[in-house]
């Protein structure tokens, strides 16, 4: 077995199960008592945290979910000495754990602060380039769900236009960029429905 794969065998899985750590659901849980999952939109990200259990909840739930997708990617490049196929992976796996988390009967939450956390790490340029975007789109519209949408499938455009990268990280980015966007599924269809909720920062 090659040292690569010897890795990745090690590195990937440990990516998915901290991408698979439900903050928002033991946040919400610990504070009230109740399930997050049913509460709000359902969803265990910081927005509906915010939304249902205040800000302190929500920005900590925000900050783990960042944390945990910066710590995969993290992990995987010291591992490895900065190899950009498992440092992909990685990033790839901690949205997979995200969503699909063992911990939630394999539900979860759409992955945007994971991604953040996880791209803000391997593509800080172009992270930062969809971040202004993101604020820009979320200030004018106050649609979260619409800034994290538009970020995601212009974010592979901005990597490949602002790196050149190597084929992994430009794949990763298209893979999570068209991953974010279908999570959205439900908040697209409610977008063009006019009865997608605006954010506010205040818990009704």
């Amino acid at each position: 077995m090659s040292s690569l794969t010897s890795l990745a065998v090690w590195l990937i899985p440990l990516a998915f199960a901290l991408g698979s750590l439900p903050f928002g659901a033991w946040i919400v849980r610990w504070k009230t008592g109740a399930d997050v999952t049913k509460m709000g939109s359902g969803n265990i990200g910081a927005t509906n945290v915010l939304r249902t259990t205040g800000k302190m909840a929500g920005v900590l739930t925000l900050l783990l979910d960042i944390g945990k997708g910066l710590l995969a990617v993290w992990i995987a490049d010291r591992a490895s000495e900065g190899n950009t196929l498992l440092m992909s992976a990685a990033a790839l796996a901690v949205l997979f754990g995200h969503a699909f988390s063992p911990f939630m009967k394999v539900k979860g939450g759409k992955a945007v602060a994971s991604f953040a956390g996880a791209f803000a790490y391997l593509t800080p340029l172009p992270f930062l380039a969809i971040a202004i975007l993101f604020v820009l789109i979320v200030a004018y519209s106050r649609y979260i769900s619409l800034g994290s949408i538009c970020g995601a499938l212009l974010f592979p455009f901005a990597v490949w236009l602002i790196l050149h990268p190597a084929w992994p990280v430009t794949t990763a980015a298209l893979v999570a960029g068209l991953f974010i966007a279908w999570r959205h599924t439900g908040n697209i269809e409610r977008l063009r429905a006019g009865k997608e909720n605006r954010f506010e920062w205040r818990r009704k």
